[in-house]
Order: structure tokens, then C-alpha cells, then sequence
């Protein structure tokens, strides 16, 4: 779910949570730029910031034009504030999801190609679930964790299920970008370090 931070806007705050039942997005409210900027928010760039000034939050590098939100249009409807929220959001999270790095490579959600070095590689849905596992979590996943996490685990998947799809993947990696070592194997399990 992404975050929407209300930054000096208590009264947009005070409607937003009487309904926040029925968003899509979550709402946290900041008093002022400065309790936003102190905050442990400033690396969440799937977000959206809606504040009355930006001055001393544009300060800060983390925070990009397209994660704020001006309301200048002033008064809109709560359907129209809602729409504009929602499609703001839909950009951020397609313009974050089109380019995650990991480990030298550039991912794309958007268009499931893996790129590095002016190469590129398509993959299928599970493969890019296997990647965002193995590397969010940045520990080891034996094949019991992975049939769990990634197939929803299933008595009936047979524990090559899983090797097989991580060894297709190593070797579709390996023909194009001559990498072995992207997925890496230990007696714990599989990981990308």
C-alpha cells in the first residue's frame, strides 16, 4: 500500500481519515515540513507528499517533484481530490517499478526486461517474483521457503518445481550477460547478494 504523507494540512487530513476505510493508500499526517523532514519517511519515494509549502521540503534530494502534490485548484470536490491522488500515485508507482537496480542490473516491472550493459533480457512473472524475493529479503531461501512465498506453497509442487525455475533463470542470465553468479547457491538455500 503506498503512503500518502499530509504534510501542515489538517483539515484535508481530518476527511481523508474519517473515510480511510475505503482508500486504496494510507494517510499519515506530519504538523510541519520539519516533523516530515526528521521523520523516517524520507527514503519512501512510492509516495505521495500533499503539503501547503514545499520550500523546506524541496531541501531535501530524496524528495522529487513527482512525489508532490500541489493543490492550487482550490476548492475541488472529495471525488475530483480523490482522482487526483489516485492517478498521481499510478504514476509514481509505474515510474518506480520501471527501473529497480540489483546488482548492476536494471529491472523493469513494466515491461519485465532485465537490461545491463545495452543488453536485455525478457522474463516471465515468476521469474521477476523469484528476483524480488531473493533479493528483498537478503538472506538465504531454501526450496521449502521459496514454494511457500513464491508458488503460495502447495503440497502437490514438487520441490524441483523450484529448482528448475531457478536454474532456467541462471542459465537465461548466464547465456546473455555471461553471469554466474547472479543467483548464487548455498547449502542454506538460494540468494542474490
Amino acid at each position: 500500500m503506498q503512503n500518502v504523507f499530509i504534510i501542515n494540512y489538517n483539515s484535508l487530513y481530518e476527511i481523508l481519515d474519517e473515510i480511510k476505510e475505503n482508500l486504496s493508500f494510507k494517510i499519515i499526517k506530519f504538523k510541519n515540513e520539519e516533523d516530515f523532514n526528521n521523520s523516517n519517511h524520507l527514503d519512501s519515494i512510492n509516495c505521495l507528499i500533499i503539503s501547503k509549502t514545499y520550500s523546506k521540503l524541496l531541501i531535501n534530494e530524496d524528495i522529487k517533484d513527482k512525489n508532490l502534490l500541489n493543490l492550487k485548484d482550490l476548492p475541488l470536490s472529495l471525488k475530483k481530490l480523490l482522482e487526483i491522488i489516485s492517478i498521481k500515485l499510478i504514476k509514481i508507482k509505474f515510474n518506480h517499478q520501471s527501473k529497480i537496480i540489483i546488482k548492476g542490473y536494471e529491472l523493469n516491472l513494466n515491461s519485465k526486461f532485465i537490461y545491463k550493459d545495452n543488453l536485455n533480457l525478457k522474463l516471465t512473472e515468476k521469474e521477476i517474483d523469484i528476483i524480488l524475493y531473493l533479493n528483498n529479503k537478503k538472506i538465504k531461501h531454501d526450496v521449502i521457503d521459496l514454494q511457500k512465498n513464491i508458488w503460495g506453497y502447495s503440497s502437490n509442487i514438487e520441490t524441483h518445481t523450484v529448482e528448475t525455475h531457478i536454474y532456467r533463470l541462471r542459465k537465461k542470465i548466464d547465456n546473455l550477460f555471461k553471469d554466474k553468479n547472479f543467483i548464487l547457491t548455498h547449502e542454506d538455500g538460494y540468494f542474490i547478494e
